[in-house]
Formats: structure tokens, C-alpha cells, sequence
């Protein structure tokens, strides 16, 4: 498992977190192989803020994660910190392969940020 930004090797759960930093971040249909790969999240993100957008965030990355991540389980989504170009999830969840429950951090970046 290796990083996308250094080429270093990333543990396990370094490895998840890329992983749905890449989900969350890729738009559907962007990908030509793959057409179904990605969320909405990238479309939603750039809408006034209100109850329903971060209704529809919890269901687009909750849809995402559990179709193209099979290494964990979600139980819980936090939204925090939504900005112009992007917003923090926290997600608990269990690991699979061990059964055992694990809480992530993952700053999510749409677009060029300058």
C-alpha cells in the first residue's frame, strides 16, 4: 500500500483513509473505465448550506464508502467544518479484519485551493 503523494508505504489505516479521500473527492463518471467509481459529493459541495445538503452529504458518502470500501463498516458520520473548497468528515467504523472499532479524520479537498 502506497502513498499517492510520496510513493512511501502507508499502514493499513493510512491506506483506508486515502482510499476515501479518493472516493469521496473523484465525481462520478470521471474515471473512463470505471464510470461508476466515485460520489456526488463533489457536486454537492459547492451549494448554499443548509439542512438538506448535509442530509444529502450523510447519504452520498455513506453510499460511496460502502460501495467501494470493503474494509470497513460505518456506524457513525460527523460532519464538521464545511468551506468553500471542501469539508472534515470523522467516521467511526469497524475494521473487518480485525472486528475491532476505529475512528477516522479525513479532511476532504475539492478542487485547486490556493
Amino acid at each position: 500500500m502506497m502513498s499517492r503523494k510520496n510513493g512511501r508505504q502507508l499502514s493499513e489505516m493510512d491506506h483506508i483513509k486515502q482510499s476515501i479521500e479518493d472516493i469521496l473527492t473523484t465525481p462520478l463518471g470521471s474515471r473512463l473505465m470505471r464510470r461508476d467509481y466515485g460520489s456526488i459529493v463533489p457536486d454537492l459541495i459547492d451549494q448554499p448550506i443548509s439542512d438538506v445538503l448535509v442530509l444529502k452529504l450523510y447519504s452520498a458518502i455513506y453510499t460511496a464508502i460502502t460501495k467501494f470500501e470493503n474494509r470497513i463498516s460505518i456506524e457513525q458520520i460527523y460532519i464538521s467544518d464545511i468551506q468553500k473548497h471542501g469539508l472534515s468528515i470523522d467516521l467511526e467504523a469497524v475494521y473487518f479484519i480485525t472486528n475491532q472499532s476505529i475512528n477516522l479524520n479525513i479532511p476532504l479537498q475539492m478542487g485547486a485551493v490556493a
